[in-house]
């Protein structure tokens, strides 16, 4: 399943091309890549559920009072699902401004919804950079992030 999110967000979201309305065609395409049907369903799905984030009367993260210099504590299945690098990114995002409280539950929301076991920390930075582009006036924060990705460091991040 994340294999399609990346191969959507690479060549339609990244590419600026615009991802076709229609679920049909757009799911004959992924089947021509050679993704399997119940993956597809499951990839489009996440990225339904993804878009109904944007919306403040259907996103429980929006509603919350974002307090500053709370400290997160994950539960186990995030804990199993996020390893201490991932969890330490987040936070080295927040603290950066590129993240608030209520990008890093939507990035934590979506991440637990992704199949499979073996998430690691370059996943964590695809699914922030996707939940950033779909959040209205995260702009910059999104700029900041693809900066990230995508710039080789001269040195340490820290």
């Amino acid at each position: 399943m994340f294999d399609i999110l990346m191969y959507l967000f690479e060549n339609f979201v990244h590419n600026e091309t615009e991802i076709r309305v229609d679920q049909d065609e757009l799911t004959e395409e992924l089947v021509r890549a050679g993704f399997h049907h119940d993956e597809i369903y499951k990839a489009l799905s996440w990225l339904e559920k993804l878009a109904a984030l944007q919306e403040s009367d259907t996103n429980p993260y929006l509603t919350k009072v974002a307090t500053p210099m709370v400290t997160r504590i994950y539960t186990a299945d995030e804990e199993a699902r996020l390893d201490v690098g991932c969890r330490g990114f987040l936070l080295f995002l927040e603290q950066i401004n590129v993240l608030d409280a209520s990008t890093r539950e939507m990035v934590i929301d979506r991440v637990m919804e992704i199949d499979g076991n073996d998430f690691c920390l370059e996943d964590m930075k695809w699914v922030v950079l996707m939940v950033l582009f779909n959040v209205p006036g995260k702009e910059k924060a999104y700029a900041q992030m693809e900066e990230l990705l995508f710039e080789e460091p001269d040195g340490p991040l820290h």
